[in-house]
């Protein structure tokens, strides 16, 4: 992410992590250390995974002393090792103390994020189908979770309400139908903008297509209806399946021959990459 980006979307949201960790000062940290003192700490990684979040990790603590230096000796989307030293935290111990906890939680959760995705990615390899995301992420935490599929080597779904259109079964329950549901889409929406359905049956497959949807997801059906929807559909609009996917159902998924398949699990199940700040230690200031 670059710094304009950054300063608009990122800073106020890990501004608000810190001030959850800090209510009104670090007792600990001001009772060990009352006075500036330069130090430095090593970043190591604990177990084998994809590292993802290494800017957020450096933004937490230049947040709190700009003048903290980091230097990184892997970068975002590579393997990393357990046991592999990943870089080295320059600056004043207080903001190395102070911002400890807060810079792991990113790293560890997006890191996590990004080897659950690289798992599940991997089993696509050789597909035309593409792995997304979901908005089923955690709250203020999207712009990170979903920068960390990326990193892992999935895509990204919509980012939110605005930034795309998908008629769901609550939304085609208030129009009335796929096809009306379509209609009044079309007629509001920009024309630049993708119309996608969510069917859960042949019938309202075959209604989204007859309608002109861009997109047709294949919700919660069985493997042999979704092939039997994408036979159907025949090219004639992009097809998307999801519902209760994990990485233990993609290869099957990926062989009916859908051109996406949507995970939740990515952002809500994926499991944390431990990771650890050791071995902090005064220096001599430069």
């Amino acid at each position: 992410m670059n710094e304009i980006t950054m300063k608009i979307q990122a800073d106020e949201l890990i501004m608000q992590a810190l001030r959850e960790d800090i209510t009104s000062e670090d007792i600990t940290t001001n009772a060990v250390m009352p006075e500036k003192k330069q130090g430095e700490v090593e970043l190591i990684c604990k177990q084998d995974g994809i590292i993802a979040g290494l800017w957020v990790f450096e933004r937490v603590f230049t947040l709190l002393d700009p003048e903290t230096k980091t230097e990184f000796y892997v970068e975002d989307g590579e393997k990393v090792r357990s046991g592999q030293l990943m870089g080295v935290v320059r600056g004043d111990i207080r903001v190395l103390l102070s911002g400890e906890r807060t810079a792991l939680n990113y790293l560890q959760r997006m890191s996590g994020i990004a080897t659950y995705t690289r798992q599940a990615a991997d089993l696509l390899k050789g597909t035309k189908t593409k792995l997304l995301d979901t908005r089923k992420t955690t709250p203020n935490m999207r712009i990170f979770e979903k920068y960390a599929v990326k990193a892992g080597g999935g895509y990204n779904h919509r980012y939110n309400l605005s930034d795309g259109i998908l008629l769901k079964d609550n939304h085609i329950g208030a129009a009335g139908s796929v096809k009306k549901a379509v209609e009044m889409a079309k007629e509001y929406a920009p024309f630049v903008r993708k119309i996608e359905v969510e069917t859960e049956n042949l019938e309202m497959v075959k209604e989204a297509v007859e309608a002109g949807a861009d997109i047709i997801m294949l919700d919660n059906m069985s493997p042999d209806q979704m092939k039997e929807a994408v036979n159907f559909i025949a090219g004639r609009a992009q097809t998307e399946c999801s519902g209760n996917v994990t990485k233990e159902k993609i290869k099957m998924l990926s062989e009916i021959g859908v051109d996406y398949i949507s995970s939740g699990a990515l952002t809500h199940s994926a499991p944390i990459l431990d990771i650890s700040l050791k071995n902090l230690h005064a220096v001599e200031e430069m």
